[in-house]
């Protein structure tokens, strides 16, 4: 068995390594770290998330510190403030030994000034977030002319969140001769363009398969009508009453609506977004690793850097728009080599996506799952009870006192009845809500003959035409914040979005039609107007050749990551109590 000892990290290292309980490295740092330990080659290594790629850069990297100089030796960028906080927690418990190694963490949403007086007493390494950087790089704070490493962490996730100008402009002012190193999980081409621009015949390391999914995480999918996404949701985690998991939405709208209703209905959930203060996000992810709470709600972009080992389950509510992105997603769960599950709780025009993020994990298949009927549910309920009573530990002292009253009260039950009565204390709760459950899974002998979309239900949602579409660098997700924003509607009453190339469709109530188009009747993007109209007068103007103007001369929106977000939080939460009860 390889271990750290033998690959050539000096003692201190060591040490701090021992006092985390690792005694194996993981497939990426055993193949990474003596590479890495000759300093003077340009890497690339592509793993998943939760493989150990921070201590497959870091520990290199402080092995080759100079302690005794006290300027930026190495810069380590990644995607998001989470990410960046883990990082740099990490790093210092691996250098705990090594003496008084200065690790700043530069990363936005918190103030400035801090971080710039910390950077003046002297830092060894800076993690950061690029954003942030480079503010402070325009403000002439930090010197970088020392700097003989930099590391592009999450390189990929960097890209979709729109940091690329970022990076160039910040790797353009570390010096020419250092060494680059860059970790992802996934290799698209703006990757291997920014490998090829700023590396010089790097050595390039895959564990598993490139734009591979973890083999210990076993993925599902559900079909259901999209009026039955939140009731199955709900029922899929009270069918895995042990759940500690993850789900994902589009947008930070949804994910705080998701939240509230869940603990409305009496779980433990919470809210995780870029519209949380830094002190929010902070609470909230203390709580999710104290396990105060069991389901985190969160988005694509709040999710990165979520250092939890033992996330059991990560539900997919929305499927991303970008497939590669479902990697990112799943591989929240099974890290540190457990096992995990993916889910996705999808409609019947998504099982198409399904095929397309299959042939991106290499081939992994879903199971195609049935959301489960209120009887399974209430037996997977009723077993965890049994189990957590017999497995409970008593404390023989506390309880003592109080045995021979609790004795009287029952003294006229016998053991049978008495397993019977304690059994049914929470059963009972779930044999009421889950009594006549309706079978919330889509058939498939129904797939070719019924719209899954929301306008199938009886009428009850109407298909509008908008002008706008994916030319204007809209992603579906876009656009339903585009819409929410300019008509207050909640995300729950907008249906399918059917992107198109200078046109889109989508879907509302049918009461709040007229409310849509009187909302965007002075709206204008990138000063055109912005025109909403019923499908069918769409359809009848693109029949007729109206919208083939040029595009080319306007100009395009540019949809950046933000590190801090646009909005407000509606309300910070309190700790909800009782678990898994209360009305479902």
């Amino acid at each position: 068995m390889t271990t750290f000892e033998s690959l050539g990290l000096q003692e201190n290292l060591l040490k701090g390594v021992t006092d985390l309980g690792f005694v194996s490295p993981t497939p990426i740092q055993e193949k990474a770290i003596p590479v890495l330990l000759g300093g003077d080659r340009d890497f690339v290594g592509l793993a998943q998330t939760g493989t150990g790629k921070t201590a497959a850069f870091g520990l290199p990297l402080l092995h080759q510190l100079d302690v005794k100089v006290r300027q930026p030796q190495a810069l380590i960028l990644c995607p998001t403030r989470e990410l960046c906080l883990q990082i740099t927690n990490d790093l210092k418990n691996f250098s705990k030994y090594l003496g008084d190694v200065s690790i700043v963490a530069v990363y936005g949403g918190t103030a400035i000034g801090l971080q710039l007086r910390e950077l003046k007493r002297g830092v060894h390494i800076v993690v950061a977030t690029p954003g942030r950087l480079l503010d402070i790089i325009e403000r002439g704070a930090i010197n970088f002319e020392k700097v003989r490493y930099a590391v592009l962490d999450e390189a990929d996730e960097m890209l979709n969140m729109g940091f690329q100008e970022d990076i160039n402009s910040i790797l353009s002012n570390t010096p020419e001769e250092k060494t680059t190193w860059l970790f992802s999980a996934t290799m698209p081409a703006e990757v291997r363009r920014i490998a090829q621009k700023y590396m010089d015949d790097p050595f390039e390391l895959t564990v598993g398969s490139k734009n591979s999914g973890n083999a210990n995480i076993e993925h599902e999918y559900y079909v259901v009508r999209p009026r039955d996404k939140y009731a199955a949701l709900k029922r899929i985690v009270d069918y895995n009453p042990d759940i500690f998991g993850i789900i994902f939405t589009r947008t930070k709208i949804e994910s705080q609506e998701i939240a509230e209703n869940l603990i409305k209905d009496g779980y433990n959930a919470d809210a995780l977004h870029g519209d949380l203060t830094q002190q929010q996000r902070d609470k909230v992810m203390k709580r999710f690793r104290e396990k105060s709470i069991q389901v985190l709600v969160a988005t694509d972009v709040a999710a990165r850097g979520i250092d939890v080992d033992n996330v059991t389950h990560v539900i997919n509510y929305d499927l991303p728009d970008d497939v590669e992105n479902y990697t990112h997603r799943s591989g929240r769960t099974a890290r540190a080599g457990r096992s995990g599950v993916s889910i996705a709780i999808i409609g019947g025009r998504d099982v198409g996506k399904i095929r397309q993020i299959e042939r991106v994990l290499g081939g992994k298949k879903f199971v195609k799952a049935e959301v489960p009927d209120g009887f399974a549910v209430c037996e997977k309920q009723l077993f965890a009870l049994v189990h957590r009573v017999h497995n409970v530990v008593v404390n023989e002292e506390q309880i003592d006192p109080y045995l021979t009253r609790i004795y009287e009260e029952f003294a006229d039950l016998s053991k049978e009845e008495l397993i019977r009565r304690f059994a049914s204390l929470e059963f009972n709760e779930f044999l009421e809500y889950y009594q006549d459950a309706p079978d919330l899974n889509v058939k498939e002998e129904r797939r070719g003959s019924e719209d899954f979309g929301r306008s199938s239900r009886n009428g009850k949602f109407s298909r509008l035409f908008i002008n706008l579409g994916s030319v204007d660098n809209f992603t579906r997700g876009d656009m339903l914040r585009f819409i929410c924003d300019n008509t207050g509607l909640r995300g729950n009453m907008i249906g399918r979005i059917d992107l198109k190339g200078v046109y889109s469709f989508f879907e509302v109530e049918n009461d709040v039609v007229e409310k849509v188009q009187n909302s965007f009747k002075k709206v204008e993007y990138n000063g055109r107007t912005v025109r909403i109209e019923s499908s069918q007068d769409g359809d009848k103007r693109r029949s007729g050749g109206g919208y083939r103007s040029s595009y080319s001369d306007r100009p395009r929106k540019t949809w950046q990551g933000s590190e801090d977000g646009g909005f407000r939080p509606r309300r910070e939460f309190s700790k909800p109590g009782g678990g898994f009860r209360g009305k479902r």
